[in-house]
């Protein structure tokens, strides 16, 4: 069998070591590879008495990156003065804004209607609603508070439930008014 020899080291570990400590050094280094006035990576850069000294890189600041044009020039904002003196500030002209407009308010007061009395409702709906709402409720106290509740107890909490809900769901209006839109004035 072919066994690479323990004694040489693994040649594509050593690849991977030299990839991994260039890239390192690339990353601490202190020129910055994508800025226009630095060479490419592989470009040849001329050392000697023809090369000039290289500038140090100024700190980037948000204008440097702006891949939206977001830093342009901010706009040039009026004077208190100006705006002041600025034509059409009258009065009589109407504002500019959304919310600059006189209001129509005849001066009445909203009053909600009172709502039906409870007293005149039929008992048989009141039991349906106290049975729809009250057995899930039921049924969580149960659960937190009466850990053993017998099985009967907890098949006629769910029993009146769905008995209540099917009730209130048949008393439902089976046509629709045809000249009602739902809106109320």
């Amino acid at each position: 069998m072919n066994r690479p020899d323990s004694d040489q080291p693994d040649q594509g570990a050593n690849q991977d070591d030299a990839v991994w400590l260039d890239l390192v050094a690339r990353l601490e280094s202190d020129t910055v590879a994508i800025r226009p006035d630095s060479p490419a990576p592989g470009e040849h850069v001329p050392t000697g008495p023809v090369a000039a000294a290289p500038e140090p890189p100024a700190q980037p600041t948000f204008r440097d990156f702006d891949p939206l044009g977001l830093a342009g020039t901010p706009p040039a904002e009026m004077s208190a003065a100006e705006r002041q003196a600025r034509p059409g500030n009258g009065a009589d002209v109407p504002g500019e804004g959304p919310k600059d407009y006189d209001v129509d308010d005849d001066g009445e007061e909203f009053v909600p209607e009172e709502p039906p009395s409870l007293a005149g409702t039929d008992p048989l709906t009141m039991l349906a609603w106290l049975g729809a709402v009250g057995g899930p409720v039921a049924l969580l106290l149960s659960a937190m508070f009466w850990r053993s509740a017998p099985l009967l107890a907890i098949v006629g909490i769910v029993a009146v439930f769905v008995l209540a809900t099917v009730y209130l769901i048949m008393k439902l209006p089976q046509e629709k008014n045809g000249d009602d839109d739902g809106a109320r004035v």
